[in-house]
């Protein structure tokens, strides 16, 4: 834009055809005041474009502020092509621009819950529309085809495992529905992460603002935004940095919404001890196995029941288990530069771009000896509670014609994860995997051979006679450390019983130092 039209700009602003917020976000990521094109010297190198002026593909000439006409004939001077979107109508733009305008007057008035560094709001509604689209409401008939799935799997596990029926009314959920019902187990589980990567956010948003974020802000944008003054702008972009990560961990979410089959599928009870399948996820889940839905149907809420009686009869397991995941998150460090990078990157006009930076992780590499023990202690109680739940719908369901194939897929599944489950890993930093299933599955199942089935069940009773990794790689030597792990928490006992009792001596000697 050239000198003059500079001075045109400032002596007429009221005639100024662009739309004011088109002015915040020029100003926050690059763009000055009335600069326009890629070629302005003034305006290079100070951000990406937003592609709100300028004709079609042209990635914002500026012309658009001159002459309304172009920017595809748009009254808002806004570039559709930079969306990757088809020419819109002024009702449109308008709908759009309300939403840009919402997240600001979001981050301006916060609501109870996003108090904190991490907008839930926006993760939860983030995560709805992840979910959403082809997401058909559960019809009657499909309730009816869960319920009696999950009555039929309750009776056949009766024979399958000492663990008895919860007694809970089965329920088939949308993908929408199970984002409601597990949202609050995400927030546990991620805010240790999330808080940490929204603070760093919030720091690197304001250090590309610079020093005087405020001063980024023209008279009429302040205006428009409730006369935010300094200290009430600082605060909001400090808001931006807890509405980024938690949009982006709410779409990973939601894309998780549309992979799993039931509301314990991930081997952690999200919904606590509801028994919940998901008919339309099951349904694509089918097709192409070449085996009969109802088989398929079955066998998904055999596992569902399974884990929820477990669950349920070791109430100890799921808080053991968030607790792990807490512990390791505690020690995560944040790699500054590509949380830099995704600052730098957050434009509307290529929200892939910062998509892309979220999908290759943002933390560093290195793990301290806390976390690598956290680490394997998640994996290895996934990997039991899945392999458990193996062994007892492999013996609940041998009736089933496609029984070893239904099980190879599930085992392959849950051992290697998909793309949703990648994604959200890169985004909080774990995988929860079973990385050993096969192997705790060869260990209930010599349990159960070796001591019956209520040998095995027994395991379950207490955290500290879980089996370790030692376990997976001998299951044959399993009852033998076992005892041996008994007999010294006996002694233990005793000596502390000795120490109640006034009596106590010091240490036990062996008889031949006696």
């Amino acid at each position: 834009m050239s000198k003059d039209n500079s001075e045109n700009n400032e002596q007429n602003n009221s005639e100024d055809p662009r739309d004011p917020m088109e002015e915040i976000f020029r100003q926050m990521f690059g763009q000055q005041p009335g600069s326009a094109s890629e070629g302005d010297e003034a305006g290079a190198g100070k951000g990406p474009s937003m592609g709100f002026t300028g004709a079609p593909g042209s990635g914002g000439s500026g012309n658009a502020g001159q002459n309304p006409g172009q920017g595809g004939n748009n009254p808002f001077g806004f570039d559709p092509a930079a969306f990757g979107m088809p020419q819109m109508d002024p009702q449109m733009m308008q709908q759009i621009m309300g939403q840009v305008q919402a997240m600001f007057q979001a981050a301006q008035n916060p609501s109870p819950e996003d108090q904190g560094p991490v907008n839930w709001t926006m993760a939860r509604q983030a995560a709805r529309q992840a979910a959403a689209g082809d997401d058909p409401s559960v019809s009657a008939a499909e309730r009816k085809e869960i319920d009696d799935a999950l009555r039929l799997a309750e009776m056949w596990l009766d024979g399958a495992t000492t663990f008895e029926s919860v007694g809970h009314i089965g329920q088939a959920w949308s993908r929408a529905q199970w984002v409601e019902e597990t949202f609050d187990s995400w927030k546990q589980l991620t805010s240790p992460v999330a808080e940490s990567v929204s603070r760093a956010m919030s720091q690197a948003i304001k250090d590309q603002l610079g020093d005087s974020p405020e001063s980024a802000v023209p008279p009429e944008l302040q205006a428009m935004l409730g006369g935010a003054g300094g200290e009430q702008f600082t605060s909001m972009i400090e808001s931006m940095g807890g509405m980024a990560f938690g949009m982006q961990l709410g779409h990973a979410v939601g894309e998780l919404a549309k992979d799993v089959h039931s509301s314990s599928d991930i081997g952690l009870p999200l919904a606590g001890h509801t028994m919940a399948l998901l008919p339309k996820n099951i349904r694509e889940f089918g097709q192409g196995l070449q085996v009969d839905k109802n088989e398929v149907t079955l066998f998904l809420a055999l596992r569902e029941a399974a884990r929820i009686r477990l669950f349920v009869r070791s109430p100890w397991l799921a808080q053991d288990m968030f607790n792990a995941v807490a512990q390791y998150a505690a020690g995560i460090r944040i790699d500054m530069d590509r949380i830099e990078q995704a600052a730098s990157q957050i434009d509307p006009s290529n929200p892939e771009a910062m998509n892309e930076v979220f999908a290759e992780g943002l933390f560093t590499p290195e793990r301290t000896e806390m976390q690598e023990a956290a680490l394997k202690r998640i994996e290895t109680t996934l990997a039991l509670v899945e392999g458990w739940v193996d062994d007892v719908v492999s013996q609940a369901a041998e009736h089933l014609d496609a029984l070893p194939q239904l099980r190879e897929m599930i085992n392959r599944r849950r051992a290697t994860g998909g793309p949703a489950e990648h994604a959200f890993a890169a985004l909080v930093g774990l995988e929860l995997r079973p990385r050993r299933l096969r192997d705790a599955a060869a260990l209930w199942a010599h349990l159960r051979e070796t001591e019956g089935m209520s040998g095995r069940d027994d395991i379950w009773s207490h955290p500290d006679v879980q089996p370790d990794e030692q376990d997976l790689d001998d299951p044959q030597g399993f009852q033998a450390r076992r005892a041996e792990r008994e007999a010294e928490s006996s002694k233990i006992d005793e000596e502390l019983q000795k120490l109640l009792d006034g009596g106590y001596d010091g240490p036990s000697k062996p008889d031949s130092e006696a």
